[in-house]
């Protein structure tokens, strides 16, 4: 559905957002960080470059709203509700993409990324699913700052019949997260050295979904890793999370 009135595209971005913390907020959620400090609230060693695919996009945007954090979101007028609700979650937007709007979005993340973490879905707006566009890695090698692999996965889920088979968790599900260690690549790469770096980080991307797949499906948490877990309907912020463990 195409919303082309802003005052109504605004309304029912406010309205969904509303929709998803209450509806996340009943999840418990369990997450394993490679690297603690890698935590965007916790506002420490800089600006980073945070991947998730499109189809995992619930779970970061109720988690940490207010971290300044700024999402690359499509120029496509499909996406303006897609900002609008990300705004109302507390999250700055930077709208454009490789295909449309890019040169104005890269200006636009280049003087973000001197200031807020980025989030970008590095396989949207439409595909393919879980294949990563050199956008980021190209960025990260402009910025100089390092990318971090983020993986989903709930228990109990529905996804949706769309491109990327978007995961809906089932309430009072539990989340799992993996937060990956950060990778940083050279700078001033060319087209060769930014394919091997596509490719790396695409890899890693990947690893971060089948572990915590894995982790959802009933198996292990990450080895060598510290679980965090946090209650349903607690604060997302760092307070209301709290280290119990080692991974076995």
């Amino acid at each position: 559905m195409k919303f082309r009135f802003p005052g109504l595209t605004g309304a029912t971005g406010c309205v969904i957002a509303h929709g998803i913390r209450a509806w996340m907020s009943t999840l418990r959620y369990e997450a394993v960080f490679a690297q603690p400090d890698t935590d965007p609230a916790l506002g420490v060693g800089g600006p980073r470059i945070y991947l998730v695919w499109h189809e995992s996009m619930l779970a970061p945007i109720y988690l940490r709203a207010g971290c300044r954090v700024a999402i690359l979101v499509s120029k496509h007028r499909d996406a303006d509700l897609l900002e609008s609700i990300a705004r109302h979650s507390g999250y700055e937007c930077v709208r454009g993409s490789t295909a449309r709007g890019g040169a104005a979005a890269l200006k636009q993340l280049v003087a973000r990324g001197q200031t807020h973490n980025l989030v970008i879905t590095p396989d949207g707006p439409r595909g393919p699913r879980r294949h990563l566009a050199p956008g980021p890695v190209f960025l990260a090698s402009k910025l100089g700052i390092p990318i971090v692999p983020m993986g989903f996965a709930y228990d109990r889920k529905h996804r949706l019949n769309s491109w990327d088979r978007f995961a809906i968790p089932r309430p009072f599900s539990t989340a799992r997260v993996f937060i990956g260690e950060e990778i940083r690549v050279p700078a001033r790469l060319g087209r060769d050295g930014l394919e091997r770096q596509r490719v790396r980080v695409q890899d890693a991307m990947r690893r971060a979904n089948e572990l915590v797949e894995a982790w959802a499906a009933g198996g292990a948490a990450p080895a060598g890793s510290r679980v965090v877990r946090r209650s349903k309907g607690a604060t997302p912020f760092p307070q209301g999370v709290v280290p119990v463990r080692r991974a076995a």
